[in-house]
């Protein structure tokens, strides 16, 4: 899909460095910069050696009902998992004022562009993806924010901990995106410094 498509990054390379587009209510954002933005995203986030595009998803209808900000569509976690993760989304919000959105799917079933309005993506946003379509299942976009006070080799390392697929195939996708989600909750909750964020927790 054009956002969040395949949503695996580069291996070294596991975050983008393109920003997530502000909100329809911010002067940044309009139809023409977010294409722009998820076609650089596509392109930088695909696979060394995917010689094919693939079209782009909107596919509104796997999206809850009621909103949420842990969509699994994947089947990877058990109800009491989403419950601890929204909870820990939920206080990471509340104490830093940062949002992190987790999607857990299996491209092409995921509700791709449709993510965008429902969780009103903006540039204090987190979009972690967990994929496992190319390996490494732990997928960022990181908001300009944000990108402004946690260093880019986070979220490589990050990545290259608990996303390789060793780590998701012997202990499980849920425990990948577990360890993912409060690896960067710790992050977040440091001082912003020089030496921040330079232990993945």
């Amino acid at each position: 899909m054009a956002f969040l498509q395949h949503l695996h990054l580069r291996p070294r390379t596991f975050r983008n460095n393109s920003t997530i587009p502000t909100t329809p209510s911010s002067s940044h954002f309009s139809q023409t910069n977010f294409r722009k933005w998820a076609s650089e995203f596509q392109s930088k986030s695909l696979r060394v050696g995917l010689a094919e595009a693939k079209v782009g998803v909107n596919k509104p209808e796997l999206l809850p009902k009621e909103f949420t900000t842990v969509i699994d569509v994947a089947g990877f976690l058990s109800s009491g998992q989403e419950k601890r993760i929204a909870q820990e989304i939920a206080d990471i919000e509340n104490d830093t004022g940062f949002k992190l959105r987790v999607l857990a799917q299996n491209y092409p079933d995921t509700p791709g562009l449709a993510i965008k309005d429902y969780w009103r993506v903006d540039d204090r946003t987190i979009v972690f993806v967990a994929d496992p379509t190319f390996g490494n299942i732990l997928n960022f976009n990181v908001g300009e924010s944000i990108d402004l006070d946690i260093p880019r080799s986070f979220w490589s390392r990050l990545a290259g901990k608990y996303g390789n697929v060793f780590y998701w195939k012997e202990k499980g996708e849920d425990a990948s995106i577990e360890a993912a989600v409060m690896a960067i909750s710790n992050c977040l909750r440091e001082p912003v410094g020089p030496s921040n964020c330079s232990e993945v927790k």
